[in-house]
Parts: structure tokens; C-alpha cells; sequence
């Protein structure tokens, strides 16, 4: 199972979320497409500090709107969404009675997710699960992660709070799982999720992290380990940050102080296609520059462009020379026999054998750069051969060798892009 995306539903999606969402879906992809059965999950965040801190601020902008005092909360959420949610909260309850925070919460919560899932639905995002936070307080999986850890002796209490003892299971510094409030730390839920993932028998299951789980993650892991999971079914894949830059400067981003770009802008503004491939593009373990001059460009400097306009230009290649590519066997021949071919073909013909090893090496360590490193290279190739080789001749068996390897090359990057998720045009 391959667990990402998983946003608090207190704003909408923006480019933070989307770095972690296009590695998680195409992670995804590329399991499905090496003959795993996956599941892709979504954690639904909707218990904690935060979840109260929304139903506050719509709460406040309630009573802005009715020209009543208001204290906004220090650490609010701002933005014009926040104000949405607020007047169609007063528009269909006519007035504002005085409802506690649990009904602002909860009418923010499913406004806010109803948005990120038409977000998701634009990119192509698709989740078999949905694993609600509430359900882990509920069936008293918090609790009793606390006790099982307790019984092994690897919990203990000071200054009010309840500690977890992860120095005794290799990490530099113990830390705290219920503060001296009672309100669970983020280490203690996602202790007890993980283990639902344990006991629904998956044979691997895949976190997607941004960098700002770095410090936490070991810990949890470390917790499982001592619980008596097999931490080596575990992969976590942590992305480091995005930073969206515009004419050349950076464009700041903060959900609370609304100061941030929407994935729907993103979308709006450069495509969903364009969206996917430049969050995957670069490795995960580097800062990612979305420069948006780029991506809205319909030039070679544009990769996306480059690359669907190789597939494009290939299915314009073969409609044009009237060729029967239904039974498709000429390649195998030509590399058999290696006749006529220039340089430029034998290196795209090489090229496009090695595509299953690049598949291969890509599902052994979980990155999807490597195959778009692969489609660019491939792509740079065959427009280098299109521009030296006359394609379509008077030379009949010429013609049908030089669109077999076109054929081939086009095969490939159509396999590429559909483990990337994006589309593969004929006509540009």
C-alpha cells in the first residue's frame, strides 16, 4: 500500500501537497505496473489542534460578517476561503446561533475536503481508502499503543507529559506522545496508524513524506521495530520542499497566512500534465524550483512539451507513410540483422531495449526521475534522428525500416508517460 497526499483538511491543496501527491500516485503507478496489487490511501488528518484552530477562525469570521466582536485566533487560518466557508455557513443557517467549535470544525472540514477531492480528481488522483484520524480515538488504538508500549517499558512520565523512550530503541532523544494536557503529540497517532497497516498483512507498505517528517518518521518506525513489526516492510520516501518561482522571484508560500499557489492555479494556469511531470522531474532528495515561465511555455525548454511532441510527431510520421502498424515485428528483425541503419538508429534502437532495465532499476529504489530522465534522453535522441534522417522516402523498405524504429520509440515513451500519468498526444 502506498500511503501519501494526506493534507489536514484546513485549506486548500497548494504546491506543498503537490510534490508528495505526484510521487505517491506515480510510486503507485510503477508498483501496478511491476505486478503489485496496490492500494492507495489517503489519512484523513481531522483530529487534533489544528481541525480546532480552523473551527475558530470560521467561527470569528462568523462573527465579522455579522458586525459582531471577533477574536481571531494568534494562529488562525487566513485567506478568502476562510471567509467562504463563513458566509455560506451563515447563508444557510440564516444567522449565526450559538453553535460550539465542534460545528464550525466539522462544517470547515467537509467543505475544505470536498475541495482537495475535486483537486485530486483534476490530476488524477485516485484513493482506495480513506483512513479517518477520528477512528484511532475511537476504537481506543491510542490508548492501547500507549499501554502496549508502557508493558515493554519503554514509557514513562515527567513534568506531566507521557514519554516514549526511544533513546532504548537507537534514536538520540526520547520524546513526548500525550503532552501534559492530555492532547497526543503527531508521533503518537501515527504510531497506532501504522500499525492498522501491519495488521492489514500488506507485504510492503510506502510513506510519502515531506521533509518536514524527517525528524519524525524514525521515531515512529522505531516505536513499530519495538512493538514487533518488521520495520523492513517499510519504505519512506521523503521529498524535500518546493519553491514556485514566478518572472524570477520566489512566490512565498504559508497556508495560515494565506499566502501560498493553489494546485488548482497550478493547473489552471500550465495543465495537469505539466503539473505531474514537474513535480517527479527532479530527484526527491533535492529542493524543486516550479518555475512557472517555463512550464507555461510551448517550446523545447518546456520538458513536457519536448516529450509529448516526440510522441506527437511520431504518430503524425506514421499516419503519413500509410504503413499497417498492426502487426508490429519489424524491429526484432532489424536488430537481428542490423542492416542500413545509421548511427542515430542504432543508438535509439539500444535506447528502447533498455527501457525494461530502467523500469526495472526504478522499481527497485522507488523514483520516477529516473524515467523521466530516461523519456528526455530518448526524446533529445529521436528529434537529433529526425533531423538528420529523412523518414518518409520513396524507398518503401527504407520507409517501413525507418517508422518501425519510430514505432519502437513511440511504443516506449507512450509505456513512460502512462506510468508518470500523463497523456500521450497524437496531434499538438
Amino acid at each position: 500500500m502506498v500511503e501519501f497526499v494526506s493534507a489536514n483538511p484546513t485549506g486548500p491543496l497548494t504546491v506543498g501537497h503537490g510534490r508528495g501527491a505526484m510521487l505517491g500516485d506515480t510510486v503507485s503507478n510503477l508498483l501496478s505496473w511491476g505486478g503489485y496489487d496496490v492500494d492507495r490511501e489517503y489519512y484523513f488528518n481531522n483530529a487534533g489542534r489544528q481541525m480546532r484552530v480552523l473551527g475558530k477562525s470560521v467561527s470569528e469570521r462568523c462573527n465579522e460578517l455579522l458586525g459582531l466582536s471577533s477574536n481571531f485566533p494568534e494562529n488562525g487560518y487566513q485567506g478568502q476561503y476562510i471567509y467562504d466557508i463563513a458566509k455560506k455557513f451563515l447563508k444557510e443557517k440564516n444567522e449565526k446561533i450559538e453553535f460550539d467549535g465542534e460545528v464550525f470544525k466539522k462544517y470547515a472540514e467537509q467543505l475544505i475536503f470536498k475541495d482537495i477531492e475535486s483537486t485530486m480528481k483534476r490530476l488524477g488522483l485516485i484513493f482506495n481508502n480513506f483512513f479517518n484520524e477520528n477512528d484511532l480515538y475511537k476504537d481506543r488504538s491510542i490508548d492501547k499503543t500507549v499501554n502496549d508500549l508502557k508493558k515493554l517499558g519503554l514509557i514513562y512520565e515527567k513534568d506531566g507529559a507521557v514519554w516514549f523512550k526511544a533513546t532504548e530503541c537507537g534514536r538520540t532523544d526520547d520524546r513526548v506522545l500525550l503532552k501534559s494536557s492530555g492532547e497526543p503529540t503527531y508521533r503518537l497517532p501515527d504510531i497506532a496508524y501504522h500499525r492498522t497497516k501491519f495488521e492489514r498483512n500488506y507485504d510492503l507498505i510506502v510513506d510519502v513524506f515531506g521533509a518536514d517528517h524527517m525528524d519524525a518518521y524514525p521515531d515512529v518506525v522505531a516505536a513499530l521495530q519495538a512493538l514487533g513489526y518488521d520495520e523492513n516492510k517499510i519504505k519512506v520516501l521523503v521529498h524535500q520542499f518546493v519553491t514556485v518561482t514566478r518572472e524570477g522571484q520566489p512566490v512565498k508560500m504559508s497556508t495560515r497566512k494565506a499566502n501560498f499557489v493553489t494546485l488548482d492555479e497550478l493547473i489552471d494556469e500550465v495543465g495537469s500534465d505539466v503539473v505531474r511531470y514537474f513535480f517527479i522531474m527532479r530527484g526527491m532528495n533535492t529542493h524543486l524550483n516550479f518555475d512557472i515561465d517555463i512550464a507555461k511555455q510551448q517550446t523545447d525548454e518546456n520538458p513536457v512539451f519536448y516529450l509529448q511532441y516526440a510522441h506527437a510527431r511520431i504518430s503524425n510520421l506514421i499516419k503519413r507513410s500509410n504503413i499497417d502498424m498492426s502487426d508490429f515485428s519489424m524491429l526484432s528483425d532489424l536488430i537481428d540483422k542490423k542492416t542500413s541503419l545509421i548511427d542515430e538508429e542504432h543508438h535509439l534502437i539500444c535506447k528502447a531495449i533498455n527501457f525494461p532495465l530502467i523500469i526495472k532499476k526504478s522499481l527497485r529504489v522507488l523514483d520516477p526521475q529516473l524515467i523521466s530522465n530516461y523519456l528526455q534522453d530518448i526524446a533529445s535522441s529521436f528529434h537529433k534522428y529526425y533531423a538528420k534522417k529523412r523518414i518518409i522516402s520513396s524507398n518503401e523498405k527504407e520507409t517501413s525500416q525507418n517508422i518501425a524504429i519510430c514505432k519502437s520509440i513511440q511504443i516506449v515513451i507512450n509505456n513512460g508517460l502512462s506510468i508518470l500519468g500523463i497523456n500521450a498526444p497524437e496531434r499538438m
